[in-house]
Protein backbone atom coordinates (compact mmCIF):
# COMPACT_ATOMS: atom_id res chain seq x y z
CA UNK A 1 0.00 0.00 0.00
CA UNK A 2 1.56 3.39 -1.29
CA UNK A 3 1.30 6.62 1.29
CA UNK A 4 -1.10 8.80 0.74
CA UNK A 5 -0.52 12.26 -0.79
CA UNK A 6 0.21 14.82 1.85
CA UNK A 7 -1.67 18.64 2.03
CA UNK A 8 -1.96 21.53 3.95
CA UNK A 9 -4.58 23.64 4.42
CA UNK A 10 -3.95 27.13 6.40
CA UNK A 11 -7.31 28.89 7.57
CA UNK A 12 -8.67 25.19 7.59
CA UNK A 13 -11.18 26.02 10.26
CA UNK A 14 -13.00 28.84 8.01
CA UNK A 15 -16.30 28.40 6.44
CA UNK A 16 -14.53 27.70 3.50
CA UNK A 17 -11.22 25.75 5.01
CA UNK A 18 -12.85 23.58 6.72
CA UNK A 19 -14.60 22.44 3.12
CA UNK A 20 -11.70 22.46 1.31
CA UNK A 21 -9.74 20.62 4.30
CA UNK A 22 -12.66 17.93 4.44
CA UNK A 23 -12.64 17.50 0.91
CA UNK A 24 -8.86 16.61 0.71
CA UNK A 25 -9.05 14.03 3.59
CA UNK A 26 -12.59 12.96 1.47
CA UNK A 27 -10.29 12.35 -1.67
CA UNK A 28 -7.96 10.05 0.89
CA UNK A 29 -4.86 13.25 1.17
CA UNK A 30 -3.19 13.07 4.68
CA UNK A 31 -4.13 16.58 5.81
CA UNK A 32 -2.62 19.13 7.99
CA UNK A 33 -5.30 21.65 9.05
CA UNK A 34 -3.44 24.66 10.05
CA UNK A 35 -4.71 28.24 12.18
CA UNK A 36 -3.73 29.58 15.23
CA UNK A 37 -6.72 28.69 17.53
CA UNK A 38 -5.68 25.12 18.70
CA UNK A 39 -9.74 24.42 19.79
CA UNK A 40 -10.75 25.16 16.83
CA UNK A 41 -8.29 23.07 14.75
CA UNK A 42 -8.88 19.68 17.22
CA UNK A 43 -12.82 20.79 16.83
CA UNK A 44 -12.38 20.53 12.81
CA UNK A 45 -9.76 17.66 13.07
CA UNK A 46 -12.68 15.63 15.05
CA UNK A 47 -15.48 16.47 12.87
CA UNK A 48 -13.65 15.74 9.51
CA UNK A 49 -12.25 12.36 10.66
CA UNK A 50 -16.00 11.70 11.59
CA UNK A 51 -17.32 12.35 8.58
CA UNK A 52 -14.81 10.96 5.91
CA UNK A 53 -13.59 8.27 7.74
CA UNK A 54 -9.71 9.53 7.75
CA UNK A 55 -7.48 9.33 10.18
CA UNK A 56 -4.62 11.04 8.45
CA UNK A 57 -5.93 14.59 9.53
CA UNK A 58 -4.12 16.40 12.14
CA UNK A 59 -3.58 20.02 13.34
CA UNK A 60 -0.65 22.63 13.92
CA UNK A 61 -0.90 25.48 15.44
CA UNK A 62 0.28 28.28 13.46
CA UNK A 63 0.03 32.10 13.65
CA UNK A 64 0.10 32.89 9.64
CA UNK A 65 0.32 36.90 10.44
CA UNK A 66 4.15 35.80 12.10
CA UNK A 67 7.30 34.88 10.13
CA UNK A 68 8.56 33.15 13.27
CA UNK A 69 5.34 31.08 13.83
CA UNK A 70 5.47 29.43 9.85
CA UNK A 71 9.41 29.19 10.39
CA UNK A 72 8.81 26.97 13.11
CA UNK A 73 6.02 25.14 11.16
CA UNK A 74 8.27 24.39 8.88
CA UNK A 75 11.44 23.53 11.26
CA UNK A 76 8.99 20.20 12.68
CA UNK A 77 8.15 19.19 9.27
CA UNK A 78 9.79 16.17 7.97
CA UNK A 79 9.61 14.48 4.83
CA UNK A 80 7.55 15.43 1.42
CA UNK A 81 4.79 17.48 0.73
CA UNK A 82 2.07 17.29 -2.18
CA UNK A 83 -0.16 20.26 -1.84
CA UNK A 84 0.09 23.53 -0.14
CA UNK A 85 -3.64 25.17 -0.29
CA UNK A 86 -2.71 28.99 1.01
CA UNK A 87 -6.46 29.90 2.54
CA UNK A 88 -5.62 31.87 5.21
CA UNK A 89 -7.45 35.81 5.32
CA UNK A 90 -8.81 38.19 7.80
CA UNK A 91 -10.40 41.47 7.38
CA UNK A 92 -10.89 43.40 10.72
CA UNK A 93 -12.84 46.74 10.51
CA UNK A 94 -10.09 48.58 12.50
CA UNK A 95 -6.47 48.80 11.33
CA UNK A 96 -4.42 46.59 13.77
CA UNK A 97 -0.81 45.53 13.57
CA UNK A 98 1.19 42.62 14.41
CA UNK A 99 3.93 42.04 17.48
CA UNK A 100 6.49 42.97 14.46
CA UNK A 101 3.96 46.31 13.61
CA UNK A 102 2.95 45.19 10.09
CA UNK A 103 -0.18 45.63 9.42
CA UNK A 104 -2.63 42.55 9.79
CA UNK A 105 -4.13 42.16 6.68
CA UNK A 106 -0.76 42.91 4.72
CA UNK A 107 0.81 40.28 7.10
CA UNK A 108 -1.95 37.42 7.00
CA UNK A 109 -3.35 37.85 3.49
CA UNK A 110 -0.53 38.24 1.95
CA UNK A 111 2.86 37.82 3.78
CA UNK A 112 1.35 34.56 5.21
CA UNK A 113 1.14 32.76 1.84
CA UNK A 114 4.81 33.56 1.14
CA UNK A 115 6.11 32.72 3.71
CA UNK A 116 4.22 29.34 3.58
CA UNK A 117 5.46 29.12 -0.08
CA UNK A 118 9.11 29.96 1.25
CA UNK A 119 9.62 27.93 3.69
CA UNK A 120 7.69 24.79 2.20
CA UNK A 121 8.56 24.74 -1.24
CA UNK A 122 11.45 22.77 -0.41
CA UNK A 123 9.80 19.70 0.74
CA UNK A 124 7.73 20.20 -2.41
CA UNK A 125 11.02 19.74 -4.85
CA UNK A 126 10.50 17.25 -7.25
CA UNK A 127 8.13 15.64 -5.69
CA UNK A 128 5.46 14.02 -8.30
CA UNK A 129 2.74 16.51 -9.44
CA UNK A 130 2.90 18.77 -6.51
CA UNK A 131 1.07 21.94 -6.42
CA UNK A 132 0.31 25.01 -4.28
CA UNK A 133 -3.07 27.03 -4.76
CA UNK A 134 -3.09 30.76 -3.47
CA UNK A 135 -7.12 31.28 -2.84
CA UNK A 136 -7.58 35.02 -4.21
CA UNK A 137 -10.74 36.89 -5.19
CA UNK A 138 -12.04 38.05 -8.01
CA UNK A 139 -12.54 41.00 -5.59
CA UNK A 140 -9.23 42.42 -6.10
CA UNK A 141 -7.50 45.66 -7.18
CA UNK A 142 -6.40 48.83 -5.69
CA UNK A 143 -2.68 48.22 -5.11
CA UNK A 144 -0.85 51.31 -4.03
CA UNK A 145 3.23 49.55 -3.41
CA UNK A 146 3.96 52.75 -1.89
CA UNK A 147 1.43 52.23 0.94
CA UNK A 148 0.83 48.75 1.20
CA UNK A 149 0.00 48.50 5.22
CA UNK A 150 -2.43 51.94 4.79
CA UNK A 151 0.11 54.31 6.59
CA UNK A 152 -0.79 57.41 4.61
CA UNK A 153 -4.24 56.44 3.27
CA UNK A 154 -7.50 55.86 5.53
CA UNK A 155 -7.36 52.69 6.57
CA UNK A 156 -10.47 50.81 4.56
CA UNK A 157 -10.64 47.11 5.84
CA UNK A 158 -12.68 46.61 1.94
CA UNK A 159 -9.58 48.64 0.36
CA UNK A 160 -6.85 46.49 2.26
CA UNK A 161 -8.47 43.14 1.38
CA UNK A 162 -9.22 43.87 -2.63
CA UNK A 163 -5.32 44.76 -2.18
CA UNK A 164 -4.17 41.71 -0.90
CA UNK A 165 -6.26 39.53 -2.96
CA UNK A 166 -4.87 41.57 -6.01
CA UNK A 167 -1.07 40.85 -4.54
CA UNK A 168 -2.19 36.89 -4.06
CA UNK A 169 -2.63 36.80 -7.91
CA UNK A 170 0.47 38.70 -8.82
CA UNK A 171 2.99 36.62 -6.30
CA UNK A 172 1.28 33.16 -7.44
CA UNK A 173 2.55 33.93 -10.95
CA UNK A 174 5.91 35.12 -9.82
CA UNK A 175 6.29 32.22 -7.34
CA UNK A 176 4.84 30.27 -10.70
CA UNK A 177 8.09 31.01 -12.82
CA UNK A 178 10.28 30.63 -10.15
CA UNK A 179 9.23 27.29 -8.80
CA UNK A 180 8.59 25.42 -12.41
CA UNK A 181 12.21 24.26 -12.48
CA UNK A 182 11.30 22.06 -9.17
CA UNK A 183 8.37 20.47 -10.60
CA UNK A 184 5.95 22.57 -8.81
CA UNK A 185 2.65 24.00 -10.01
CA UNK A 186 1.32 27.46 -8.63
CA UNK A 187 -2.02 28.84 -9.42
CA UNK A 188 -4.75 31.43 -7.72
CA UNK A 189 -8.25 30.80 -7.54
CA UNK A 190 -11.29 32.23 -6.76
CA UNK A 191 -12.84 30.60 -3.64
CA UNK A 192 -16.89 31.41 -3.90
CA UNK A 193 -19.04 34.04 -2.37
CA UNK A 194 -19.74 32.48 1.23
CA UNK A 195 -21.29 33.25 4.00
CA UNK A 196 -18.22 33.27 6.63
CA UNK A 197 -16.57 35.53 9.35
CA UNK A 198 -14.69 37.08 7.03
CA UNK A 199 -17.49 37.75 4.06
CA UNK A 200 -19.38 39.55 7.08
CA UNK A 201 -16.71 41.83 8.52
CA UNK A 202 -17.36 43.32 5.13
CA UNK A 203 -20.60 43.65 5.75
CA UNK A 204 -21.67 40.40 3.11
CA UNK A 205 -23.70 37.40 3.72
CA UNK A 206 -22.95 35.14 0.59
CA UNK A 207 -25.21 33.15 -1.82
CA UNK A 208 -23.06 29.79 -2.25
CA UNK A 209 -22.09 27.34 0.39
CA UNK A 210 -19.26 26.46 1.54
CA UNK A 211 -18.65 22.98 -0.72
CA UNK A 212 -19.54 25.45 -3.94
CA UNK A 213 -16.85 27.64 -1.96
CA UNK A 214 -13.88 25.12 -2.02
CA UNK A 215 -14.90 23.22 -5.24
CA UNK A 216 -12.41 25.17 -7.62
CA UNK A 217 -9.13 25.11 -4.61
CA UNK A 218 -9.95 21.37 -4.36
CA UNK A 219 -9.82 20.91 -8.23
CA UNK A 220 -6.83 23.27 -8.53
CA UNK A 221 -5.49 20.80 -5.87
CA UNK A 222 -6.04 17.49 -7.19
CA UNK A 223 -7.50 17.05 -10.73
CA UNK A 224 -5.71 14.98 -12.84
CA UNK A 225 -6.12 17.35 -16.01
CA UNK A 226 -4.45 20.38 -14.12
CA UNK A 227 -0.67 18.68 -13.68
CA UNK A 228 1.61 20.82 -15.06
CA UNK A 229 -0.73 23.30 -15.45
CA UNK A 230 1.09 26.91 -13.67
CA UNK A 231 0.72 30.08 -13.04
CA UNK A 232 -2.85 30.81 -13.68
CA UNK A 233 -6.33 32.21 -12.13
CA UNK A 234 -9.28 30.25 -12.11
CA UNK A 235 -12.82 31.11 -11.19
CA UNK A 236 -15.80 29.07 -11.07
CA UNK A 237 -13.77 25.55 -12.64
CA UNK A 238 -12.75 27.89 -15.32
CA UNK A 239 -9.48 29.71 -16.49
CA UNK A 240 -9.79 33.43 -16.63
CA UNK A 241 -7.71 36.22 -18.01
CA UNK A 242 -5.95 37.97 -15.15
CA UNK A 243 -4.95 41.34 -15.76
CA UNK A 244 -2.78 42.33 -12.85
CA UNK A 245 -0.20 39.65 -14.20
CA UNK A 246 0.48 41.74 -17.26
CA UNK A 247 2.52 44.27 -15.56
CA UNK A 248 5.61 42.62 -15.61
CA UNK A 249 8.16 44.96 -13.38
CA UNK A 250 5.21 45.30 -11.15
CA UNK A 251 4.69 41.67 -10.49
CA UNK A 252 8.58 41.56 -9.75
CA UNK A 253 8.52 44.66 -7.56
CA UNK A 254 6.06 43.31 -5.44
CA UNK A 255 7.84 40.25 -5.21
CA UNK A 256 11.22 41.72 -4.16
CA UNK A 257 9.05 43.86 -1.68
CA UNK A 258 7.36 40.84 0.22
CA UNK A 259 10.85 39.03 -0.01
CA UNK A 260 12.48 42.34 2.05
CA UNK A 261 10.32 41.24 5.25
Amino acid sequence: MTDPRISVVTGAYGAIGKSIARMMAEKGYKTILVGRDANKLNATATEIIKKTGNYDVYCEVVDLSRKSSIESFSRRWSGPLHVLINNAATGPRRRTETPECIEIQWATNVLGYFWMTSFFYGFMKNVEDARIVDVASYWAGGLDMNDLEFQRRAYDNDAAYRQSKQANRMLAHAWAERLKPFGITVNACLSGDVNSKLSNSFGFGGHETPDEGAATPVWLATAPELNGVTGRYFEHLSQKTDPFVNDRKAVERLFEICASW
